[in-house]
């Protein structure tokens, strides 16, 4: 089943309805515990690429970092905007992973 992008925080009742998150990364979110787009507002998108890395005993591409760090703020009230965004964000604080 096909989920329409939410347009706000409060429009996203599963995951695949955040902007940048299909089902692939939505998948990954369940993998690690989180069930609802509401428990990103409070999580920590380097804990959570963290956690996923950990968990699935591999590195994933830093993108997948991206694309968290862009779902939380989307919950956290911000614009929607394209995973992309968030790279020069990521490696400012994170170097490279």
């Amino acid at each position: 089943m096909k989920h329409p992008k939410a347009a706000a925080p409060e429009d996203c009742g599963a995951l695949e309805q955040l902007p940048n998150i299909g089902p692939s990364l939505a998948r990954d979110l369940r993998g690690i515990g989180i069930r609802s787009p509401q428990q990103l507002e409070q999580a920590d998108a380097f804990e959570l690429y963290c956690t996923l890395c950990t968990r699935t005993g591999r590195r994933h591409d830093p993108c997948v970092l991206d694309a968290f760090l862009a779902a939380c703020a989307f919950m956290r009230g911000e614009n929607a905007r394209p995973w992309w965004a968030y790279t020069a964000k990521r490696k400012q604080l994170y170097g490279k992973i």
